[in-house]
């Protein structure tokens, strides 16, 4: 992963590429299954991401120091979070505005956004570390006032399953 490309340029970039690619398969094969794939394939591209970012790390994993990789996905004003909870075995907090999907609506993709940036934020987390637990129950890209992003580290005593 290029980390000189903020994560939110990245996300633009991306769906400029797959917006095309999205309508030629909706049209061949259809709107559910073309979201299926689509879906699929950016769970996978999470998993890979997330299991990139473990490898990084020189220790162990857990919410702290997936808490510490937030401020990539804030880079350029991209997301404002009011924290919750914030310790070694919770991390809540509420995103109150979301450029990710202020950007997909601009590119007419509002319909696809959260198969394209919120259908990673759980994935992500189970590349990173296996133990960590995603709940939300609602976003912005859905039209919701903010995003529940709600953490919690699965076994705390156990130590990570990292390779």
């Amino acid at each position: 992963m290029d980390d000189d490309i903020p994560i939110l340029r990245r996300r633009q970039i991306e769906a400029e590429v797959i917006k095309p690619i999205y309508e030629a398969f909706k049209a061949e094969i259809g709107e559910e299954k073309t979201r299926e794939i689509l879906a699929r394939a950016i769970i996978e591209a999470a998993h890979s991401t997330g299991r990139a970012f473990r490898d990084k790390e020189s220790g162990p994993v857990d919410l702290t120091t997936f808490a510490a990789l937030l401020p990539l996905w804030q880079k350029d004003d991209a997301l404002q979070i009011e924290y919750l909870e914030r310790s070694a075995d919770r991390l809540d907090f509420n995103v109150t505005r979301c450029r990710y999907a202020e950007a997909y609506a601009a590119m007419g993709l509002r319909d696809i956004g959260g198969l394209l940036s919120c259908n990673r934020d759980g994935e992500f987390c189970r590349g990173y570390d296996p133990r960590i637990r995603f709940s939300r129950t609602q976003t912005i890209m859905e039209g919701a006032e903010f995003c529940d992003f709600r953490y919690a580290l699965e076994d705390p005593e156990e130590p990570n399953r990292q390779p």
